[in-house]
């Protein structure tokens, strides 16, 4: 459908990514990590013709298929214990076992949207209730905001007034009570509140009549997950695309509206219809889009025309996530990275060696993270997290104490410094900090610059392998 809609603007697409490309690709976008150098050496090394079919297919199965995503989800649904949200860590943490589970088991989407839509209970129990806890303003129309973001990718603020009130009426009975226990909270359909409405309509203008005793948020859901629904199959196929490609084919994704349409609306309506057919299986998606060829283009285009990078014609280079690039520099080097939060409970420090992608509140954090555009998760919009680089990363990287001291004292770095062999120890280099093997012409470099600086091998590995890891060959994806 791609290469159609190029063909008919004339722009070339760009040729196949490489081998090493694409396993680095792949992984970085599946998993949100880099392939350890023994994994990348043996997948170049395969000569299966399916290799990279099998490959997602593995990556996809992973354990931290579900842990990365886990992160993503979370920007989304505003998982965080401290200030603005203030879900408090106990619930953050209910919060995020439910979502990883969730994940974990690959559970289908509509059920896993529905129990966010619909659960009542304890926040210290009921991951999902959460949601009606993670927003800044619990009035009906601020909840229905919420849901329309999240799950059809709408911003409701720029609807009339009477459509986001007819909306709120599905919300107008979510109820709140505390318990005996310290910021417990549960979350629940209160029938005490009356319905602003018993004639309710949706955000379609289908009309419908509310029944006394039911909570409408279940209507409200029966109407978001039924086959003819405008928004919610198609809001999260866009989003995967955007996740896994860098913008979706409604951009924003988190902006649909009329007078935004789709780039290819044959493919939007393409990966809708293929997600309904199996049966909410976002995982389907993902492999269907992973193994397409306009995912494994190169990033190199071969067309000059300025519409070509915004029509899929070359695959987008962006920079890698914090929580990536600092868990990716932590298994380059072996090292770790310290997060804390000042809520003071269950924790303030979190134990040593756990990995960016993997933490499970937003309070928790680091300077590196901070610096390098985490989300705040304070509005569960796509835009908080910011990628753009900034001069004070680019010291950071080339100039800090923090990264030194890593490269000279990480012990997987170290390893590959006592190579008594210069090629071995920079093809070591390479495949841990590249994942792919170096050049002749990079080969040649290297050695070229150990003779003219006048530095042992040591030292002179030591600066390649930092210049490596300032290299846009790192911080990207590509």
């Amino acid at each position: 459908m791609v290469f159609a809609h190029l063909a008919k603007a004339g722009v070339e697409p760009a040729g196949l990514s490489s081998d090493e490309v694409f396993l680095r690709r792949a992984y970085l976008d599946t998993i949100g990590t880099l392939p350890m150098a023994q994994e990348a050496a043996a997948f170049l090394a395969s000569a299966d013709p399916s290799r990279r079919a099998s490959l997602i297919d593995q990556l996809l199965q992973r354990s931290e298929f579900a842990v990365y995503w886990a992160m993503k989800w979370s920007d989304l649904l505003r998982i965080k214990a401290e200030f603005p949200i203030n879900l408090w860590p106990t619930a953050a943490q209910e919060y995020y076992s439910w979502l990883s589970e969730s994940l974990e088991r690959n559970k289908p989407y509509d059920q896993f949207a529905r129990e966010l839509l619909t659960s009542s209970g304890s926040n210290f129990r009921v991951g999902p209730v959460n949601f009606y806890r993670a927003v800044q303003n619990r009035e009906p129309q601020s909840l229905a905001q919420a849901v329309a973001l999240t799950f059809m990718g709408v911003r409701t603020e720029k609807w009339p007034a009477s459509r986001r009130a007819d909306m709120a009426v599905f919300f107008s009975q979510v109820g709140y009570k505390p318990t005996g226990e310290w910021k417990e909270e549960i979350v629940f359909f209160d029938r005490g509140k009356s319905l602003p409405t018993v004639d309710a309509v949706f955000p379609d203008g289908t009309r419908t009549r509310l029944q006394a005793g039911r909570d409408p948020r279940q209507d409200f859901a029966d109407w978001l997950f039924g086959p003819r629904n405008p928004y919610f199959a198609r809001n999260i196929v866009n989003r995967v695309w955007a996740w896994l490609y860098g913008r979706g084919i409604i951009d924003e994704p988190d902006d649909i509206r009329p007078d935004n349409p789709p780039l290819y609306p044959d493919l939007l309506a393409f990966l809708e219809a293929e997600l309904i057919s199996a049966n909410y299986d976002l995982k389907h998606i993902f492999r269907l889009i992973l193994n397409s060829s306009t995912y494994q283009l190169s990033s190199i285009p071969r067309s000059s025309k300025p519409e070509a990078a915004q029509n899929c014609a070359s695959y987008p280079v962006r920079r890698l996530d914090a929580e990536v690039l600092v868990d990716a520099l932590n298994q380059i080097t072996g090292t770790s990275e310290q997060y804390s939060s000042s809520v003071p409970e269950p924790y303030t420090i979190m134990p040593s060696g756990e990995r960016a992608i993997a933490l499970p509140d937003g309070s928790i954090s680091s300077p590196f993270l901070e610096l390098f555009g985490r989300s705040p998760r304070d509005t569960g919009m796509e835009s908080e997290r910011n990628n753009h680089p900034t001069a004070s990363q680019r010291l950071l990287l080339l100039n800090s104490s923090q990264i030194e001291r890593r490269i000279e004292q990480g012990p997987v770095l170290q390893e590959i410094f006592r190579k008594p062999d210069p090629r071995a120890m920079l093809t070591g280099l390479y495949l841990t900090i590249f994942s792919r093997y170096p050049t002749e012409d990079e080969m040649r470099t290297a050695a070229a610059y150990q003779h003219s600086s006048g530095l042992d091998r040591r030292n002179a590995a030591i600066d390649v392998a930092w210049a490596l890891i300032n290299s846009t060959e790192f911080l990207y994806r590509h």
